[in-house]
């Protein structure tokens, strides 16, 4: 596969009848799932899960998704979502981009980029990113 980063962390996905829309293509919402799955299977890959996020009442929430539909995915097809940090800037957000390839022709299906800020979960008010955070994310950020 052709990344448009080096690095990615990659999540295999396989195209079940239940993602298609009335169009015969996968449903666009599909895709944001499969993002939210990626990017909590790399936080858990790095040493942060959600009890980590429980335990240090802190959470990295979306503040802003950008989704570029490049071309469509069927059922039956094999994918693979790959994601990396981009940017942490140690006190409130992080950034995410994403990669969706069709394993049979490396063709992207789909760039995304997820903006994420974090909050207080016991008040769900923005807060600062406890030392863990800075130190899994920041060091995880990618480098072209």
């Amino acid at each position: 596969m052709t990344w448009d980063l080096p690095g990615p962390f990659v999540i295999d996905i396989q195209v079940e009848a239940s993602s298609i829309d009335h169009y015969g293509h996968v449903n666009n919402a599909e895709y944001l799932r499969w993002i939210e799955r990626a990017s909590w299977t790399h936080s858990r890959h790095l040493g942060l899960s959600l009890d980590d996020y429980r335990a240090l009442d802190r959470g990295m929430v979306v503040h802003r998704h950008e989704l570029d539909y490049l071309a469509p995915a069927f059922e039956g097809d094999s994918l693979q979502l790959a994601t990396w940090i981009i940017a942490c800037d140690g006190r409130l957000t992080l950034m995410r981009r994403f990669q969706l390839c069709h394993v049979t022709s490396a063709r992207t299906l789909l760039r995304a980029q997820t903006r994420f800020a974090c909050i207080e979960l016991s008040s769900g008010r923005p807060k600062r990113m406890p030392p863990r955070f800075v130190e899994v994310y920041g060091g995880a950020v990618a480098r072209e």
